[in-house]
């Protein structure tokens, strides 16, 4: 009797697993992070006790002594007549064109600039050019809420000109604030004018910094000098006082303070002590906000009185009075102008209700 056939092999209900071995992570990685560890701790902690003290932005050294400048006369005084005639030709971007004479001045020629602004939510761009050929251009380019690059150039036709191109860049922190400039700079020889500034809040109300100024007009002349700032604004930001310390003994002191909401104050004191010479010049100003006039008055330490008015009597049109008497000199100029806008945009564009017939 022929023997059965052998059966074939069940298979296994559980089948032995196959273990992999995984390598070990690397050692490198691990050592980085047990360095870098303990400064990244520090510094949440520092980011947690900035964030906790409610810091603000202090501005930029630039616009440290801003408020200061559009109180004073300083840089809206003028003499002789003085027309500008402004036309826009587009709202969003904005773009307006301005022809803007000037004559008999005592400091100055008779003159005529023609210019233009472009702008944007990230982009402004002006120029300018004027009877005698001198062009200039700036442009300001923002590439997030606090980072923003300028460009400015200054392009001279006479021989004798200057001509200049400046290149800058701000950063604005949540509390503080970084600016980089470079005025002709010249990369064969690294020759030029280069600053550097930071302004950091220290309180709610108090922040300090610096500017560094490195010159190198020449590749063998060098000269590096440092200043000091301070800036003080009060808990309801009606009044700010500034200080600047500057090398060689030159010390400038201003203060601003709103009395209303039409009127504005402020002084400057700048002090120069140095060992050739001892001076001081102290300027004291203020504004009225009318509701269709602006007035400003001014007085210094060096027997300049002067004042400028700006009374509109559309909205569209403004004349301006300015005068200044030199009472040790025993010298005065007077300035009148006019200025006009007008718009070849239709009120819809303007934004404004339409005209009824």
């Amino acid at each position: 009797m022929a023997s059965p056939a052998p059966s074939a092999k069940a298979p296994l209900e559980h089948p032995i697993p196959t273990i992999v071995a995984t390598p070990p992570p690397p050692q490198k990685s691990s050592l980085l992070s047990s360095f870098a560890s303990p400064v990244t701790s520090v510094y949440d902690r520092l980011s947690h006790w900035r964030t906790s003290l409610g810091l603000s932005n202090p501005g930029t050294t630039e616009n440290l002594t801003k408020e200061v400048k559009t109180t004073h006369l300083t840089n809206f005084i003028f003499d002789g007549a003085r027309a500008d005639i402004t036309k826009g030709l587009s709202m969003n971007p904005a773009f307006q064109v301005t022809h803007s004479f000037s004559l008999a001045s005592q400091l100055s020629p008779a003159s005529y600039n023609f210019g233009a602004v472009f702008a944007n939510q990230n982009t402004f761009m002006q120029g300018g050019v004027d009877n005698e050929g001198n062009m200039n251009m700036r442009l300001n380019q923002g590439w997030t809420p606090g980072s923003t690059t300028k460009v400015a150039t200054q392009l001279a036709n006479s021989p004798g000109g200057h001509s200049m191109i400046t290149l800058e860049h701000d950063y604005l922190g949540s509390d503080y604030s970084l600016n980089v400039k470079a005025m002709n700079p010249s990369p064969l020889d690294g020759s030029g004018i280069y600053v550097g500034s930071w302004l950091q809040s220290i309180t709610k109300n108090l922040a300090i910094g610096t500017e560094t100024l490195y010159q190198r007009p020449t590749p063998d002349m060098t000269e590096i000098s440092t200043s000091y700032l301070a800036k003080y604004t009060g808990n309801a930001k009606d009044w700010i006082a500034t200080a600047q310390l500057q090398p060689a003994g030159i010390v400038q002191a201003t203060y601003w303070q709103r009395l209303s909401e039409k009127v504005e104050v402020a002084a400057d004191l700048q002090v120069i002590a140095t060992p050739t010479r001892r001076d001081a010049l102290a300027t004291v100003g203020a504004k009225y906000d009318l509701r269709m006039a602006t007035f400003r008055a001014q007085l210094d330490s060096s027997g300049k009185v002067s004042a400028l008015l700006e009374q509109r009597f559309a909205p569209t049109f403004a004349f301006l009075v300015a005068g200044e008497i030199d009472h040790f000199k025993n010298a005065a100029k007077v300035g009148v102008g006019i200025m006009i806008e007008s718009s070849s945009l239709t009120p819809e564009e303007m934004g404004m209700p339409p005209q009824q017939q």
